[in-house]
């Protein structure tokens, strides 16, 4: 609470101003489902490989890597939903290796409901939810293993990854497979690049979740979160204008946006 009270008019309203869209959007989405997001190239791989391991008769793989419980979690699991789905309307399996125990028990119950929402429960089977290691490199060896022997058609590697990315995506790439990459971790993305078909980078993971599974509060979040980040923007350019107006012309003494932010509330001395 310290923050708070210690914080000046102009920090509370540049906060209000980056909660209130999100809070707004998340309201707005919860009553329509048609907030357009554009969709990116990486989203369309996500039916083209389902598509594709069903037409060769080979499983599809989903790794969260690293990941931990946590927003990113969060963002992977839907798509992990939506992947869910198609396997089951395309009779694939879908084999789903972890890293974490509580990620395990999470994805399981995804699958679950997935396989349910689609009437087909029956085809579910909890074995291809495959635990490895909890050690970096082992979970990468056991991986590595999974994807050949299996030889999936089309990977998926969703989520937070450390030095082990290179070495996931190399084995996929080795029997074929179609994959499509996303990561928040920006020393990754680059190997993700070199070999996936497709990559997403960064908050577009999160927005592929929120265009694939349309939940009001990823939705609403995505739409606020982006145009909090376009305040955030034109208070940038303003700033910099001001600073070269008064470099320029000093003697206009124009107010600066950092003056403004650490004005008090007016109280005392």
């Amino acid at each position: 609470m310290g923050g708070f009270e210690n914080a000046t008019p102009g920090v509370l309203v540049v906060m209000a101003l980056m909660i209130g869209p999100v809070l707004y959007y998340i309201r707005v989405a919860r009553r329509r489902k048609d907030l357009y997001v554009r969709r990116l190239a990486g989203v369309d791989a996500i039916d083209e490989a389902a598509g594709r391991a069903a037409e060769l008769g080979r499983p599809l793989s989903f790794s969260t890597g690293l990941t931990n419980v946590s927003p990113v979690l969060y963002a992977c699991l839907g798509v992990l939903y939506y992947v869910a789905r198609k396997a089951a309307q395309y009779r694939s399996r879908l084999l789903v290796p972890q890293n974490t125990p509580e990620v395990m028990a999470i994805a399981e119950d995804v699958l679950r409901e997935a396989y349910r929402a689609e009437g087909r429960s029956a085809q579910f089977d909890p074995r291809n939810i495959r635990f490895l290691s909890e050690e970096q490199f082992a979970f990468a060896a056991g991986y590595i293993g999974m994807v050949q022997r299996e030889r999936v058609a089309g990977a998926f590697l969703f989520g937070h990854f450390a030095a082990e990315s290179l070495i996931l995506a190399e084995a996929g790439q080795q029997v074929g497979a179609m994959q499509v990459g996303a990561s928040v971790s920006p020393e990754q993305v680059a190997f993700f690049i070199a070999a996936c078909d497709y990559t997403l980078i960064g908050e577009e993971l999160f927005a592929a979740s929120a265009y694939l599974t349309r939940e009001p509060v990823q939705l609403g979040s995505l739409y606020g979160q982006d145009r909090a980040k376009l305040f955030l923007f034109l208070m940038i350019l303003v700033g910099v204008g001001i600073a070269t107006v008064n470099s320029l012309w000093p003697e206009l003494g124009l107010t600066n946006l950092g003056t403004l932010m650490h004005l008090g509330w007016g109280f005392g001395s």
